[in-house]
Order: structure tokens, then C-alpha cells, then sequence
């Protein structure tokens, strides 16, 4: 037996045949093509038909993921007409006199680096999806097979998989896979989880000669397990078993109420990240949205996203699902999170830099675009209004005015305006020190509990290495959140977590016990977080 460790993606037991997949060997020379115009004739074709794939993967991906990550390909469809991109191939061409493959692999591969170098874990990841179009060229220009699976279900193991590889394998015969590469910002981590395909990454022991043997992939303990022992894979069969059981028993809390056993009821609400994720709120039967993301708007734009645009998606979000309650947070950019329009220069320590409210309370007109956008979206449902990375309450209170100004013109304008709840992220320990304060200018707190345990414990979370040191039940965090709930609870202020210690199952009495009036979790972890809190006795000592 061997046992290799990874990175898991998702949780969950795969056990089944390894089918190693041996990408697509291309053949490609640097010497001078005899014909740039027949070079650029085959560049172009390829570019056509591969659009056209991707369209045709965005279909797909909407059916058997969701829309969001079907928007993954509508965003490579668009990179494959990129200008830049193209005219990089397209000078190669013309100018260099290259073939057509060795143009879009020189192009990708250059474009793809320059995604890898950057500082920013998300823009990293980008470089994977460069790859997957260059592929997809590379494929149709030599005419490659781009057949992953066999006939039989089995553990695909690989380098790497990209997006587009990912969406076309058949779910009916994938069990799992396990990759060298990868990364869990991946769009292909993304479409796993959300095919709720057990997934190991950043495996190095992956290696050619496991193709056909027997393999058990745990995302419990991140590990994948070669010919196992009989006694351990009888085991792992038995929680293979478990947690079917335990699946098909939470759906039948869909409908239940999120009260515990002695009748104290909170609130079980969903992260999203886009208007697209509104069908997994309603799936999962979410009390309503903790926390919805606008960053989503500006890291999809190619420039600012107008007033009408951003209206037109929190409309659709808090339309689709009143009465429930919706929490906006406003725009979060900055740190791990940038785009090129809005030309912030790089910084030595991002985290700690010119980032989310900042960066709002600096560009007035960028602010207050968004602020009219969300008070006129109020007027179709439960809409809430919370500001990030507060962390005084002179802060708190020029956001506040922004708002009210912002409100008033339009009224002026004759505009319908709901009623809008005020909230505030507690995520730093300067805004947990100065919770009495911030409760008194706001209707609830919101508790970003992956941030403020990177600024507590001096642990940056976009650093790999310091996983291990990383601990969600670390006392100075769970103090500072029994602090914050005190503080709320003082002066009438409601309390929500809305980091991914709210779907720590092992915390959700403790936090019951200090007074969390709600939890807001990833859509798939709601029902999981509704069975907890109903088992919970808070008489009981």
C-alpha cells in the first residue's frame, strides 16, 4: 500500500480502478513556416472552432454545474478573442514567420506567466484557464483527441486538469480525481466542488505507473491511498456508506426550522458570489443571504460597472429571493482581489494596504455608483447594506453619509427606496476593541472570521506555508467573537458570522452559547449547519 498526500478540494471518500491520463504529445517546431497566410488561415479556423467549443462547454456547464461556472467559459471565449492575445499570435505569424501552433503555444505560454508571477492568488489561477484555450487550439490544429475517460468509472489521475477538461469528463463514471498541480483558486477546483466530486491537488507522488490500480482518495485527511489494505479499504467503504446516509438524511431538513432542541431559534443563511449562485440559496433552503460579494461585478468588468448594470444584478438577487433577507456587502476590492482598470499600484503588504472601504472612501463617485445602485434594488425586497474593513467608527460614520446622500438625491429624483438595514464586518481587532462604538451607529455585525484571524494571529491567509499554523479554535478569536456578541447584544446590534468558522460543525454550540444570532455559510453547508444547531440543547450544561 502507498499512501500519497495532497490537497483536497471537497470532502468525501472515492474508491475505484486510476485511470492516468496522458495528454496530447504535440509535436511543434520553431523552424519558419513556408506560408504566413496559410498559417494565419489555420490560426484563425482553430481560434473559430474553438470559441465555438466553448460555447458549446457553457451550455453544458449549465446544465450539469450552474451558471456561474458555465460563466467560466463565456470569460474563455472572450480570451480567446482578446486583442492582446491575438495580436500576439498574429505578430509571430506575420512577423516572426512561425507556424500556427508554435504562435498560440509561444503566446500562451508567455500570457500564462505573467498570470503566474503575480502576487495575487486569484490572478494566479488565471494562468491555468491561458493554458486550457491554448489547448483547445493546439488540439484542433494537430487534430488531437481530446477523450479523457474510458467505459468503465474510475479515478482519473493527471499533472493537471483544466476547466475545459473538467466539464466534458461524464460524472456517471468519474468517481474522483487527483492531480500534481492545481491550485484550490482553480476554476477546475471550483467545478469539482461544485460537481461534488471528491478531488485531491498539489499531489507530487502522482505518478504514471498507478494507471489500473485500486485507489481510495479521502478528502477527510487529504490523502489517496494505492492498493489499499483490506481492512483500511473495507473501512473507508463503511464512511463511503455513512455519508450517503448522511446526505440523503439532510434533505429531509429542507423546510425544518433552524431552532435547537430547546426552542432557540437563529438564523441559517448563504454566501454567494453572484446572481447565479441564487439557485443554490433556493436549493439548499437558505433562511436568506449573509453575505452576498459585489466584487464579483468588478472583477468580471473590463472597466467600471455602471450604476444600471450593478442595479440590474442586485434587483435580480433580491427580487428572486423575497421575502428572504439579503446582506450586501459593498466592494471588497483590493488585497487578494484587483483589477487593471482600477490602476492600484502593487504593494509590499496588500493585506495590511489600500484596500475595500479604503479604497471607497477615497473615489467618493465610485462609492456612491454603488450605494444608488443598492437603495434603488431595495425598493424589491429585503436588502441590507454592509461595509467591510471598518475599522473606526469616524469610518462607519462617512460611509453612513455617503449613503444618506446618496438616498436623498434620490428622492429628489422621485426613485422607489425600500427600508435598508445598516451593518458592519468585524474582521480586524481594532473593530472588535471598538465594537461598543460601531453598535451604536449600525443595525448588525457581521463577523469575517477569515480575516480578522489573519490579523489576529499575524497569519497570512494567501501564504500556503502557514496553513498548518492556521487554528479556527484559537482563544484569541473565539474571544474576540464573544466579545463582539456582548458588545452588539449591549446596545440592540444583531450578530452573524459570516467567515467559514459559521460552518465549522464542531464550533456551532459554541457559538450558539455566546449569543450568534445567525450563520452564514457556502449554500452546500446549510442544511449540515441547520442539523447541528437542531441537535444543540443550550439548557443543557
Amino acid at each position: 500500500m502507498q499512501v500519497a498526500a495532497g490537497k483536497s478540494v471537497l470532502g468525501g471518500i472515492a474508491i475505484g480502478r486510476i485511470r492516468f491520463v496522458r495528454k496530447a504529445d504535440f509535436n511543434i517546431s520553431d523552424a519558419a513556416a513556408a506560408s504566413s497566410k496559410t498559417e494565419m488561415k489555420r490560426f484563425l479556423n482553430a481560434q473559430q472552432q474553438a470559441v465555438k467549443q466553448q460555447q458549446e462547454l457553457y451550455q453544458k456547464a449549465q446544465t450539469e454545474a450552474n451558471a456561474d461556472i458555465a460563466e467560466v467559459f463565456e470569460i474563455h471565449a472572450m480570451m480567446l478573442e482578446d486583442d492582446d492575445y491575438v495580436d500576439a499570435i498574429k505578430k509571430l505569424i506575420v512577423e516572426h514567420q512561425k507556424s500556427a501552433e508554435y504562435a498560440v503555444k509561444k503566446a500562451s505560454d508567455d500570457q500564462a506567466a505573467v498570470f503566474a508571477s503575480m502576487d495575487n492568488a486569484y490572478m494566479q489561477a488565471r494562468s491555468a484557464d491561458v493554458q486550457d484555450i491554448g489547448q483547445a487550439m493546439l488540439n484542433i490544429l494537430q487534430g488531437k483527441d481530446t477523450q479523457l475517460q474510458g467505459s468503465e468509472p474510475c479515478i482519473l489521475a493527471a499533472d493537471d486538469l483544466t476547466p475545459s477538461e473538467t466539464v466534458r469528463l461524464d460524472k456517471k463514471l468519474l468517481l474522483g480525481f487527483v492531480t500534481r498541480g492545481g491550485s484550490t483558486n482553480s476554476h477546475t477546483a471550483i467545478l469539482a466542488r461544485s460537481m461534488n466530486i471528491p478531488a485531491l491537488i498539489q499531489c507530487s507522488d502522482v505518478k504514471e505507473n498507478w494507471d489500473g490500480k485500486l485507489a481510495v482518495i479521502d478528502g477527510y485527511s487529504s490523502c489517496v491511498y494505492l492498493a489499499p489494505e483490506p481492512d483500511l479499504l473495507e473501512k473507508l467503504r463503511q464512511r463511503q456508506q455513512e455519508d450517503l446516509k448522511k446526505q440523503a438524511l439532510l434533505q429531509e431538513l429542507k423546510g425544518k426550522s433552524d431552532t435547537t432542541a430547546d426552542g432557540k431559534t437563529v438564523h441559517v443563511y448563504a454566501n454567494i458570489g453572484s446572481p447565479e449562485d441564487v439557485s443554490a440559496v433556493l436549493e439548499n433552503d437558505a433562511g436568506g443571504v449573509g453575505l452576498f460579494r459585489s466584487e464579483f461585478l468588478y472583477l468580471n468588468s473590463r472597466d467600471y460597472p455602471t450604476e444600471e448594470e450593478q442595479f440590474t444584478a442586485y434587483k435580480k438577487v433580491v427580487q428572486t429571493l423575497a421575502p428572504r433577507k439579503v446582506i450586501v456587502r459593498t466592494c471588497d476590492i483590493g488585497a487578494d482581489k484587483t483589477v487593471d482598470y482600477m490602476g492600484l499600484e502593487p504593494e509590499a503588504n496588500p493585506a495590511l494596504g489600500f484596500r475595500a472601504v479604503r479604497i471607497c472612501l477615497t473615489n467618493h463617485d465610485f462609492f456612491k455608483t454603488q450605494l444608488r445602485a443598492l437603495l434603488r434594488a431595495s425598493a424589491f425586497g429585503n436588502l441590507s447594506i454592509m461595509f467591510p474593513m471598518i475599522i473606526s467608527v469616524q469610518e462607519l460614520q462617512k460611509c453612513k453619509a455617503l449613503l444618506e446622500e446618496c438616498r436623498k438625491d434620490l428622492e429628489q429624483q422621485g426613485a422607489a427606496l425600500g427600508t435598508v438595514e445598516i451593518g458592519t464586518m468585524i474582521e480586524t481587532p481594532a473593530a472588535v476593541l471598538c465594537a461598543d462604538e460601531l453598535a451604536q451607529e449600525c443595525d448588525f455585525f457581521s463577523i469575517g472570521t477569515n480575516d480578522l484571524m489573519q490579523y489576529t494571529c499575524a497569519l497570512d491567509r494567501q501564504n500556503a506555508k502557514l496553513e498548518p499554523f492556521c487554528d479556527p479554535h484559537h482563544p484569541a478569536v473565539l474571544r474576540e467573537i464573544q466579545m463582539t456578541v456582548e458588545a452588539g447584544h449591549r446596545h440592540g446590534c444583531w450578530v452573524g458570522i459570516c467567515g467559514e468558522m459559521g460552518a465549522d460543525l464542531s464550533l456551532t454550540e459554541t457559538f450558539l452559547r455566546m449569543g450568534i444570532d445567525e450563520l452564514s455559510v457556502n449554500p452546500k453547508s446549510v442544511l449540515a449547519v441547520r442539523k447541528a444547531v437542531r441537535s444543540c440543547s443550550l439548557s443543557e450544561k
